[in-house]
């Protein structure tokens, strides 16, 4: 199975539909204009576009598809033009001249039997399926990176919206306790209190903003113009969960399918022909030569005159090595040193492939419940304010436990807004663990997205 077989059905972007997808990223900024929010899938389009990493990566792979050619020419005739002009000196007994001479031939080789050249060959192929592997998994990784990136600064946004709100309200609770100071109704320990929690809200703020401005310079690393709105999850999306719902098939299709274990086969697979072809030097060699040529000398004394020779050969030629100072014994156990590494390397993908699978498939799990009890926590941490509020107003309660009562509904709503973007994160890296993460599961979570 080559390269492109194995990608095939992961879903990736393939070269044609990289440059549509190029060509969309193109025509939607210049149409968007900077009017409309950015979403995720219109800055994964500038990302193909200007992550230099992934250029990086799309160039590697314009090199591999060359290996395929360079090992194919091991096979085919190889055919070469020698021409010489020289001064030549003749010295014998009485004759002392000085002639030209001219001289061409057209040689052509065709291996018969080359062994190692035919292990080459195969290995040329197999580099250019690894180069392909490399290109698919560098399409998932770069659209995971854009993924987390924008996510942070969404959920950091939300975070300074959370903290903002909460900074207001404190402002308010804080201009409500010296009101009721100056009327007497509560003591100079609330407006402390209240003055004490505003200056915590106005840090708070701060930190927040500071993340934000931070995880927008990580997603400026990604993509170079930064867009001035985000769409943002709506909150009225649903969450889905794995589909199939248990962790089995998805360990099982990681062992197969993820990228990194099949550049790792490919790898073994590799190594394996590097050891054919170091064997084969112990090997005869076998051509076809055929060759033609022509000389002439030029005398310009006589008895020497001028000589015209045309001559052609063919025939075969056989190489037999005999004795290389026990370089190619010492090559053949380098080979098959390199050949247990690979074997060892292809098992630490599986584990790691599992590894990834089993870790993303609970995190995505346990992230839909924490969800779900967040979106729970933050309602009842709405109705204690509402009514820890009421209670202040009418004299149960004390400015305290309404400053209290908000720091835990900003905590709220930041936690949930973490929790919700972060299962997003974990569904995307359980795709990319089975090697199947696309463009397509971007667009189906760009469409849980809205614009504020």
């Amino acid at each position: 199975m080559n390269g492109r077989e194995r990608t095939r059905g992961c879903g990736c972007l393939t070269p044609w539909r990289v440059a549509l997808a190029l060509g969309l990223a193109v025509g939607l900024s210049v149409g968007a204009g900077g009017a409309r929010a950015a979403d995720l899938l219109t800055l994964y389009r500038q990302a193909l576009l200007q992550d230099p990493s992934y250029a990086a990566a799309r160039a590697s792979m314009m090199a591999g598809q060359e290996q395929t050619v360079q090992g194919r020419a091991l096979l085919l005739p190889n055919v070469a033009l020698d021409a010489n002009a020289l001064h030549n000196r003749l010295d014998v007994g009485e004759i002392d001249k000085n002639y030209g001479s001219r001289q061409w031939t057209v040689r052509l080789t065709q291996p018969l039997f080359r062994l190692q050249n035919w292990a080459a060959a195969k290995q040329g192929e197999l580099r250019t399926s690894l180069s392909d592997l490399q290109w698919a998994e560098a399409q998932q990784e770069v659209a995971l990176r854009l993924a987390r990136a924008y996510f942070d600064v969404v959920a950091a946004q939300e975070a300074v919206d959370a903290a903002a709100e909460l900074h207001r309200a404190s402002s308010e609770q804080l201009a409500y306790a010296k009101k009721s100071f100056e009327v007497g109704t509560v003591t100079i320990v609330d407006v402390h209190e209240a003055q004490s929690r505003f200056d915590l809200a106005d840090a708070q703020l701060i930190a927040a903003q500071n993340q934000f401005d931070v995880a927008q310079q990580a997603l400026a690393a990604i993509v170079v113009d930064l867009p001035q709105r985000y769409a943002r999850l709506s909150p009225d999306a649903t969450l889905s969960g794995p589909e199939p719902a248990r962790m089995e098939p998805w360990v099982e299709a990681a062992q197969q399918d993820n990228f990194l274990v099949q550049q790792a086969m490919v790898s073994r697979e590799i190594a394996q022909r590097e050891v054919q072809r170091r064997r084969a030097g112990h090997l005869p060699s076998v051509d076809l030569v055929a060759q033609h040529g022509k000389s002439r000398d030029l005398s310009r004394f006589p008895p020497l005159h001028t000589e015209t020779a045309e001559s052609s050969q063919i025939g075969v030629q056989v190489t037999v090595p005999l004795y290389a100072g026990g370089a190619t014994q010492s090559q053949v156990r380098e080979g098959a040193a390199l050949l247990t590494r690979a074997d060892r390397e292809e098992e630490y993908a599986r584990r790691q492939a599992v590894l990834s699978a089993r870790e993303a498939f609970l995190g995505l799990t346990s992230g839909l419940a924490r969800v779900r009890a967040l979106e729970a926590a933050l309602q009842s941490s709405l109705s204690n304010l509402a009514s820890t509020r009421l209670g202040y107003e009418v004299g149960v309660r004390i400015n305290v436990d309404v400053l209290n009562a908000m720091a835990q509904v900003a905590d709220a709503r930041t936690q949930l807004s973490r929790a919700r973007y972060d299962t997003l994160l974990w569904q995307l890296r359980l795709k990319a663990a089975v090697g199947r993460l696309s463009e397509e599961d971007l667009a189906a979570v760009n469409a849980l997205l809205v614009e504020e």
